[in-house]
């Protein structure tokens, strides 16, 4: 990005000088007429008694009264005051406007001048105030309009970024984890370098590219890798620099930016966050003089309207397809829909070592086991949890990051940090042991479950327990045995509450698991279609509500009838995984007994702890860890419970339909 322009050293030091010029230059003619008709001698201030017996004496020659207020003159002969001889004084009346006065120095025919009071300095300071802070203001805004290029007041120019060449490169060795994406962009890039090996076959340079991806899988990243690569003019822009308050500026930003864009084609234009001006039209409650539709519709016609754009590519990303108007995401405008989804394992591989290069690492690091332990992590996450790594081993006095920094911040980034501070009863740990224990039997013994990663009663974030599963690899569609594995092990806990502590001493600590269950089971009746009373077709909720254009409304997609068939069913479905926990639990009781003795003795249980406690046999001493860190084995959650906790959150995920 280009540098921002920086004032002139002494810049403000010359303008303090130009305001106190121009600040003289206004109080010098008060200043002379305040002591305008002054003479050389000097006026002595007397009290109203001595004025009164001179005047008594018929000593005074002629007086000034200044204001009605006070008097100023001469005495006919000098008077002797505080050993020195007076000829001119002034002196503050008794009583305002007197004409009692008046007629007294009449009386001795004593010349009257009468004159209004000379404005004080602070006085004119004080009404002169206004115009000097109008006229700086003035001075300050024609100075900024010089060192701008008269550019003050260009509220419809484009707010765009050219990124100059001092600026740091990010290349796509700086990139993975988006091999497809790289190699879209790439040819683009190509294009631009070398349009004849394209053109001479009929092709024709394309319009634009949409990066469309969840948040954090590094669609910016990836445009800058682009204006590290593409050697060419590159303009940067967020979506929300377009509209402002006042009305037209949008449009005038976007003629602006492509009169730019033409100027230096062939080049890039990157518009970041894209859905903030470029929303679907008629969505909005301004109608069709919103300011935002009419940036748009300017945005629009610059990308492919009457005249010819060519030599600029437009960029641009977004996180929300779904609100984008159907004009700008047709062929013509964005010829090409680039999809930057969540990395699979070798991406995350990928991108782990991209981020821990250029940091010092232990021996026993394993940067596929690392990432084989993260699924479902983006590149912003993975980003993170180097970082939260890297402090960790900081704040241990480590020389290097070690297996369990990482193993420790990603139990940090996934699960919240450990609450080690609180103070939990005996009782409350022993229903917490049960609870979690509950749920890592019915992982076990349930077929189709992922194999259990971890136990544990630590509390972390809002949550007093955890018990999770990891998968064995990448996972993009969900089996119907694997969903009702997971229904039965969502009550596992609740269920292990009923059967050790009995119905009257359940708890509400199950209140995650319930709602997360419910969602998978009428997501399985209604979506999925895997019910045999319902069958497979899209039966989706009873009511909705929706945007319509200029209104909010729901409107009812099934009968009253299915409704209540859809509700049926998922209450058949959830009852089915409650006595299916129950009967696994009553059948393994002393499972259950040995994995939740083993929580209260240790707290937390690996996935070789559950393995030995699975057999029957006894736990091996614990071993503490050596000074310099060895590898602990350890994986992020991929299924999780929390027990007793108000408000509830987490719980075991929902499953991804292909």
């Amino acid at each position: 990005m280009s540098a921002p322009t920086s004032q002139k050293p002494g810049g403000f030091g010359r303008l303090s000088k130009s305001l106190s010029f121009w600040l003289l230059l206004f109080l010098v003619p008060f200043v002379l007429v305040q002591f305008a008709g002054k003479g050389t001698e000097r006026t002595t201030e007397i009290d109203y008694s001595f004025y009164d017996q001179q005047l008594t004496a018929d000593n005074i020659a002629r007086v000034t009264i200044v204001g009605g207020k006070a008097v100023t003159g001469e005495f006919k002969q000098r008077v002797l005051i505080q050993g020195r001889e007076v000829k001119s004084f002034s002196a503050k009346l008794a009583v305002a406007n007197s004409e009692t006065e008046v007629e007294r120095l009449r009386a001795k025919q004593v010349a009257i001048k009468a004159e209004e009071p000379r404005p004080s300095i602070l006085g004119v300071v004080l009404s002169m105030l206004p115009w000097i802070i109008i006229i700086g203001f003035w001075l300050v805004m024609m100075r900024n309009m010089q060192a701008q290029g008269g550019k003050a007041f260009s509220f419809g120019k484009s707010k765009a970024k050219l990124l100059s060449g001092d600026t740091p490169k990010i290349t796509f060795a700086d990139v993975a984890g988006a091999d497809e994406a790289k190699i879209e962009l790439r040819e683009i890039i190509e294009f631009l370098k070398d349009p004849q090996k394209f053109t001479k076959l009929g092709g024709r340079l394309p319009k634009g590219a949409l990066l469309v991806g969840p948040p954090g899988t590094g669609k910016t990243l990836l445009a800058k890798a682009v204006a590290g690569e593409a050697g060419r003019p590159f303009f940067s822009m967020s979506g929300s620099d377009f509209v402002e308050m006042f009305v037209g500026v949008g449009a005038s930003r976007v003629r602006d930016l492509f009169e730019q864009g033409k100027a230096q084609a062939p080049c890039i234009i990157f518009i970041d966050e894209i859905d903030a001006v470029g929303r679907h039209r008629g969505a909005g409650l301004g109608g069709g003089h919103d300011e935002r539709e009419q940036t748009l519709n300017q945005l629009l016609v610059e990308m492919d309207g009457f005249e010819s754009n060519d030599g600029v590519i437009l960029i641009a990303a977004t996180n929300r397809p779904d609100v984008l108007d159907p004009a700008l995401l047709r062929p013509g405008r964005f010829d090409r829909q680039i999809v930057v989804d969540a990395p699979d394992l070798r991406g995350r591989e990928g991108i782990l070592k991209v981020h821990v290069r250029n940091k010092p690492l232990a021996d026993d690091v394993d940067i596929t086991r690392l990432a084989r332990g993260t699924p479902g992590m983006a590149g912003a996450d993975l980003a993170n949890l180097v970082n939260e790594a890297a402090l960790l081993a900081a704040r241990r006095s480590h020389e290097r990051i070690y297996m369990v920094d990482f193993e420790d911040a990603k139990d940090r980034v996934m699960l919240g940090a450990e609450r080690k501070s609180l103070v939990m009863k005996e009782e409350e740990r022993r229903l917490t042991a049960y609870h979690e224990a509950g749920h890592a039997v019915c992982a076990i013994r349930v077929q189709g479950n992922d194999p259990l990663h971890k136990v544990t009663i630590v509390p972390r974030g809002r949550a007093l327990g955890l018990a999770f599963t990891l998968p064995e690899d990448d996972r993009v569609s969900v089996t119907r045995q694997q969903l009702e594995a997971r229904l039965v092990m969502a009550y596992g806990g609740r269920v292990a509450e009923e059967i050790v502590f009995g119905r009257d001493r359940v708890t509400t600590g199950a209140s995650s698991d319930i709602q997360q269950a419910t969602g998978i089971a009428r997501r399985y009746v209604s979506q999925w279609g895997l019910s045999d009373a319902i069958g497979p077709i899209l039966v989706g909720d009873n009511e909705q509500e929706v945007f319509l254009g200029r209104e909010l409304g729901s409107r009812r997609q099934v009968s009253e009838r299915t409704a209540q068939q859809v509700d049926d069913e998922v209450s058949r479905v959830i009852n089915e995984a409650y006595a299916r926990a129950m009967e696994t639990l009553t059948t393994h009781r002393d499972l259950l007994d040995r994995l939740a003795q083993a929580l209260l003795d240790r707290e937390t249980l690996s996935r070789e702890d559950i393995a030995i406690l699975e057999q029957g046999q006894a736990l091996p001493p614990r071993q503490e860890p050596p000074t310099a860190p060895a590898p602990v084995t350890a994986a992020p959650p991929v299924t999780t419970s929390e027990p007793r906790r108000i408000p509830p959150i987490g719980g075991t995920p929902e499953p991804t339909p292909a």
